[in-house]
């Protein structure tokens, strides 16, 4: 099959490791050839072109305006002028390519007229890999209400997004509880179309020697002594970085237990403060680190932490989640009681869970991380990435979806 890819990520280059990269190597493993395409920002100076291309795959960079890290504004404006940028430069450089699948990913939900125009030129099939349930999310953190101009911006989003589902033959949901919500609130949307479709990796070995666990925390100022949390990934409103800097404080006087949070992302400027401020002994922040240091980091560190606001109504499923397990560390999920992450990874013992409304417990499930069986944890973890998350099992899923479709 000839399979068109568009998605928000910034896709660089089909060799990286990712959810997305890793599926999309796997499609080409299998003997389809791959036409993904990806937004390079403004704010980068680079126009749209052909970044890769190589046996059995073709990345489009597409120029947009700037999406991420931007104001609501700014954010939008270049949000709603995707699909119409995306569209034009497909026809342009993808050139005589019928394609035979169209696979995306949300967010963004407004790429449904690029979707819809190559869906009918090509008669090709839509499959939705379903990574966030917008403009609900952006409701329950407060982005959105359903009240004047930010009340009209939720209907026009939630107009698309029930176009997306409407356009799409197929839909993968990352979790039973996400398919439940999709299903529960979007009555119109044919059950059939639902399948749980889990973030999935390319399992690779990160593990380190004790010599190399030491200098990797030697190079980051991490403590050889404690035990060592960290943190990966966006700082945003979705994380509640206020809660997070309110269980921090409690933990000011907590010896044994150190954190390390590398990320950035709208709310990096207030841990920043909390830490320039508090000037807390077992708390460092960073924005950033080598994309080469991360795995080996990761799995130098003894426990790796999820954040989510309390009042999320949609079932998030974290991807940074298979980041952790593929180090073989353990997980402490501090979320909303509605997704299931926090439940499969405690029923599951490859870490603990506590709802993200109460710092004191929080506090308490770290002391207990502290005292648990954390190598055990851990293999537990990696066991149970290679048996439910791998891209090989993500491909299988979404290849046997397809063949339903076509005995219709």
């Amino acid at each position: 099959m000839n399979i068109l890819f568009l998605t928000m990520y910034n896709f660089r280059s089909f060799s990286d490791s990712g959810i997305y990269e890793d599926l999309m190597r796997e499609f080409v493993k299998n003997g389809h050839r791959v036409f993904a395409v990806s937004p390079t920002e403004k704010r980068n100076g680079e126009r749209t072109n052909i970044a890769r291309q190589g046996d059995g795959f073709s990345l489009l960079r597409v120029r947009t305006g700037n999406l991420q890290k931007t104001n609501i504004i700014e954010k939008g404006i270049a949000t709603v002028r995707v699909a119409a940028q995306f569209t034009t430069a497909i026809k342009k450089h993808f050139r005589g390519v019928k394609f035979d699948l169209i696979m995306y990913s949300t967010p963004p939900i407004t790429l449904v007229d690029t979707i819809e125009y190559f869906k009918k030129r090509d008669s090709a099939r839509t499959f939705l890999l379903l990574k966030d349930i917008f403009p609900q999310n952006a409701l329950d953190i407060g982005v959105l209400n359903k009240r004047g101009l930010k009340g009209v911006i939720y209907k026009y989003f939630r107009k698309k997004e029930k176009n997306l589902y409407a356009i799409s033959d197929h839909i993968g949901c990352m979790s039973e509880a996400n398919k439940r919500y999709v299903s529960d609130n979007n009555p119109e949307t044919a059950e059939d179309k639902l399948s749980v479709v889990p973030n999935g990796i390319e399992p690779k070995d990160v593990s380190q020697t004790s010599d190399e666990k030491t200098r990797m925390r030697e190079k980051y100022g991490l403590p050889q002594d404690k035990t060592v949390f960290v943190y990966g990934g966006n700082l945003g409103k979705p994380q509640d970085i206020p809660f997070v800097i309110e269980c921090f404080k409690r933990l000011k006087t907590n010896k044994d237990a150190f954190f390390f949070i590398v990320g950035d992302g709208t709310e990096y400027g207030l841990l920043e403060e909390f830490v320039e401020t508090e000037r807390p002994e077992n708390l460092k922040v960073m924005k950033r680190i080598p994309r080469d240091d991360f795995d080996g980091m990761v799995a130098s560190c003894d426990v790796g932490m999820i954040f989510l606001d309390h009042r999320f109504t949609i079932p998030n499923y974290p991807s940074r989640l298979l980041s952790y397990m593929q180090a073989g560390i353990p997980v402490l999920a501090c979320t909303d009681p509605n997704t299931d992450v926090g439940k499969d990874i405690a029923s599951n013992g490859f870490g603990l869970w506590c709802e993200s409304n109460d710092s004191e417990k929080f506090c308490d499930v770290v002391n207990d991380m502290i005292k648990s069986d954390l190598k055990a944890m851990g293999e537990r973890a990696k066991k149970y990435l290679d048996e439910n998350f791998t891209v090989a099992e993500s491909y299988k899923i979404i290849m046997e979806q397809l063949a339903k479709g076509t005995e219709k």
